[in-house]
């Protein structure tokens, strides 16, 4: 699941929204909720291309040292979606999808390996909970704006790559799924995409997605998700020309 930007930081909070002195984060978690976080920000355009990003501020934001900040923003270069430039700082670096073109390729038949290494079989409450994102995204098509899509996307994303153990492939995909991801955003926005049948297109797949799991059939899950990946890169080429 997707860090919740709403989260607060430091101590966690109880039910009354008061802090939970009990619950702590250890600095492996809270390290990894930073770097979610504002990778999140960075995917949802909140940090645009060219932003700099200021590690004294975002210290200061989540209430740590600039240490922890310099770390994720390294792996947040190391990933492909900042960049540092001497004298200057940390700047958010732009997605372009010609330069991403064989990113998207190799997502396209990696997503395949989700139902043939280390496969795992959905138990009744992994059906539930995509039971429940179905019915979400039935809402969507209705209303949503291409900001709650993308948080939307990220949500399905992370449930189906739960269907593979191997954590080499989960951590491949989900760099390449992050470095990808504001590709759709920024064509939505600027190019003006047809949002309700892009809804709708990514809706079906979810309903064939839905029935693969509830025959326990993961190459076909993996199958539909290659055939939307290759099917939304090749939209997005058509917008981008």
């Amino acid at each position: 699941m997707p860090y919740d930007a709403g989260t607060t930081w430091g101590p966690t909070v109880n039910d009354l929204g008061m802090p939970d002195m009990n619950a702590r984060l250890t600095v492996r978690d809270r390290n990894g909720a930073m770097h979610q976080e504002i990778r999140q920000r960075i995917c949802l355009l909140d940090y645009a291309p060219g932003t700099r990003l200021s590690e004294a501020a975002l210290a200061q934001e989540f209430g740590t040292s600039r240490t922890p900040i310099r770390r994720v923003l390294a792996q947040l270069e190391d990933e492909g979606l900042v960049q540092s430039r001497h004298g200057v700082g940390t700047i958010v670096t732009d997605a372009d999808i010609n330069e991403l073109a064989q990113v998207y390729r190799l997502r396209v038949e990696l997503t395949e390996l989700v139902g043939r290494v280390d496969p795992v079989i959905p138990g009744v409450e992994f059906l539930d909970r995509f039971d429940r994102l179905v019915a979400r995204g039935a809402e969507i098509i209705k209303s949503a704006s291409p900001h709650e899509f993308t948080r939307f996307d990220m949500e399905v994303f992370h449930a189906l790559l739960e269907l593979t153990a191997n954590e080499p492939l989960r951590q491949t995909l989900e760099r390449l799924y992050f470095q990808t991801k504001r590709i759709w955003l920024k064509t939505a926005i600027e190019a003006q995409l047809d949002l309700e049948e892009e809804f709708r297109i990514f809706h079906h797949e979810l309903e064939a997605i839905q029935l693969a799991l509830r025959s326990c059939d993961l190459q076909a899950v993996a199958h539909i998700q290659r055939a939307h990946i290759s099917m939304s890169f090749k939209r997005l080429q058509l917008q981008n020309t």
